[in-house]
């Protein structure tokens, strides 16, 4: 245990053992611009962990827990326990780096079992061993189309459609912008919340080849047609970059099917596949491949191999990566995979398998009809993009502000969906995202939809005095 002064001689004898003159000392490397000073007035004195954990556990006992109806990129599932009593168990939990395969056997066939039940759902040939969000993995596979497309063409651009969440739009320029590649931003149809049909075939005739992003779901829920989107850009050069949602592919057409040679590359966010929502993160992304794209994937890849006695083993393999051989010529600054939450997804995937998986699915796309038929059941209420199919989201408008309707409902505690508001999406401050999941019952959804009812009726209550007790 490291050693911890609590009193003034404690400290002072810690610095003598130091050699420094005080406490400042300690601290000199962090910049004077870079301090705080003194401690806030409002932060208490610390406790001991017996008054800690009885006040946590006061506290869990007078909060419920909200009713969450929130999407929009992390969702809510259940989780077998299995799953996590296995995770943190210490040949997981701090298992070997696998740089020196014959001390890390384990974690290797792990990755590789979960690169085989990636490349399977989203119906590819390879995927890496992961990396680190559904963002940043979409930013790599742009990168990663651009190099494809780079052999034939100078200046390849990437068309992004705005119906994709707009935080990995983000990203992808913050990551693409300093390579001076251009983005050019695909519009939807504001009647269905698809693609803009006519801005981009005129945008695949006329321009050079470059990279096609295809959402599916999009930001909105909405089913995309990706097959014909993909069939048409391909056939004009174009390289096609399928961001999905892992669980969707339960149900939909993978995007190794997507056109009659599908989707170049996949992508999307693993996190639905048994990773807790943890207040945003840590989350894991993936990518899949086709076979002949395989040598421009960043990130690492786990191949399995036979060893002199001709039994199974794995070892990491086509590492192009900036800390190994290629250096400057490095696919990718991506230096590591998210191991502990692969493992998650691979548990989950293994005791779930294709058919509980499907479930899964089924489950949430039907609580979200029923949440959907329940809400727009109340007058004003409507979907926002009429008669469009979608999986587990919905976009709703009402005749009041949707940032107020969500802030009454939360004072209720509920979590009613996301303000579509908070983004530049061309949409009425009167619409929001709502989602809903297996683990929404009818009994949740009626709850919803009372709640909401009253609130637009009467509006906003004051939300009630914070019972917080101050920490002594």
């Amino acid at each position: 245990m490291p050693f911890i002064p609590h009193t003034p001689a404690e400290t002072e004898a810690m610095l003598e053992s130091l050699g420094l003159p005080d406490l400042e000392a300690l601290f000199d490397e962090i910049p004077s611009a870079l301090r705080i000073g003194a401690l806030p007035e409002s932060v208490p004195e610390g406790v001991g962990e017996l008054a800690l954990s009885r006040i946590m556990h006061e506290r869990a006992d007078r909060h419920e827990t909200p009713l969450s109806f929130l999407g929009a990129g992390a969702y809510e599932h259940f989780i077998p326990a299995a799953i996590w009593d296995i995770v943190t168990r210490g040949e997981f939990y701090s298992a070997y780096t696998p740089y020196q395969a014959e001390a890390s056997q384990g974690t290797l066939q792990l990755i590789y079992e979960y690169q085989s039940m990636m490349a399977e759902l989203t119906g590819l040939a390879v995927s890496n061993a992961s990396l680190y969000d559904g963002a940043t993995a979409l930013a790599e596979a742009c990168l990663m189309a651009c190099r494809l497309v780079g052999r034939e063409v100078d200046h390849p651009r990437v068309l992004l459609p705005e119906a994709v969440h707009p935080a990995y739009r983000d990203v992808v320029r913050t990551v693409l912008g300093p390579q001076s590649i251009p983005i050019e931003t695909v519009p939807f149809d504001p009647r269905t919340g698809l693609i803009d049909d006519c801005w981009l075939e005129s945008r695949l005739s006329t321009s050079e080849a470059g990279v096609l992003v295809l959402p599916q779901p999009n930001f909105f829920g909405l089913i995309e047609r990706v097959a014909e989107w993909t069939e048409a850009a391909q056939k004009r050069g174009f390289r096609v970059v399928g961001l999905v949602n892992p669980t969707a592919l339960a149900l939909l057409e993978p995007p190794g099917q997507w056109g009659s040679r599908g989707a170049d590359i996949a992508c999307g966010e693993g996190q639905p596949l048994g990773v807790p929502l943890s207040l945003g993160g840590p989350y894991f992304g993936f990518m899949t491949t086709r076979i002949d794209c395989v040598r421009q994937m960043p990130g690492r890849i786990v191949g399995r191999t036979v060893d002199l006695e001709g039994r199974p083993g794995y070892t990491l393999t086509l590492q192009a990566r900036e800390q190994h051989i290629r250096r400057a010529r490095a696919t990718s600054n991506i230096c590591t995979n998210q191991g502990l939450l692969v493992t998650a997804a691979t548990l989950y995937l293994s005791l779930l398998g294709p058919s509980g998986l499907r479930q899964v699915a089924r489950a949430a796309h039907a609580r979200t009809r029923e949440l959907v038929e329940a809400l727009t059941g109340l007058p004003g209420v409507r979907p926002l993009f009429e008669g469009t199919p979608f999986f587990h989201e919905c976009a709703l408008t009402a005749e009041k502000p949707a940032g107020e309707l969500l802030a009454a409902l939360a004072d209720q505690g509920i979590l009613g969906g996301y303000d579509l508001g908070e983004f530049d999406l061309k949409k009425p401050a009167s619409a929001w995202l709502v989602c809903a999941t297996e683990m929404r019952t009818a009994p949740d959804i009626a709850r919803y939809r009372e709640t909401l009812e009253r609130v637009m009726v009467r509006g906003r209550a004051p939300a009630p005095p914070s019972r917080h007790p101050v920490i002594s």
